[in-house]
């Protein structure tokens, strides 16, 4: 016999939140990414991994570049719109900032662990991509 797979009903609601909330952060970060672009290039430099950041190219190539990609896919994941995608290019961006800026450093442990949470949530929607609703 053939068993039925495991299915949570959760809440449209919750879902939405979570959605609108996670992706608010990117859209503020990339934001900061060209307001602030000096100083996020002197964290990455300064950074005891820093050098990740200079894998694709000049520090300052990087910060342009991850900003405009948490713009866009952050913006995709507030609107729901490819909402899976939105979620995977976000931890393909988020995973090589955590390594790059807040590994290594003992005063950025609570910014590592944001980080840590926010790959949760990004997980939650990368993995969930087909979510049954309860409206």
């Amino acid at each position: 016999m053939k068993s039925k797979p495991n299915t949570l009903q959760v809440s449209h609601t919750s879902v939405v939140l979570l959605r609108v909330m996670l992706s608010l952060i990117f859209i503020v970060a990339s934001i900061s990414h060209f307001i602030n672009t000096e100083n996020t290039i002197q964290r990455l430099e300064n950074a005891k991994m820093g050098f990740i950041g200079q894998l694709l190219g000049t520090p300052k190539m990087a910060v342009i570049l991850s900003g405009v990609v948490m713009l866009i896919a952050g913006i995709a994941l507030l609107t729901g719109f490819k909402t899976r995608l939105a979620a995977i290019v976000l931890i393909s961006v988020l995973v090589p900032i955590t390594l790059a800026v807040q590994i290594g450093q003992v005063e950025s442990m609570g910014p590592l662990f944001k980080n840590i949470a926010l790959l949760g949530g990004l997980l939650f929607f990368s993995i969930n991509s087909n979510l049954n609703y309860k409206q």
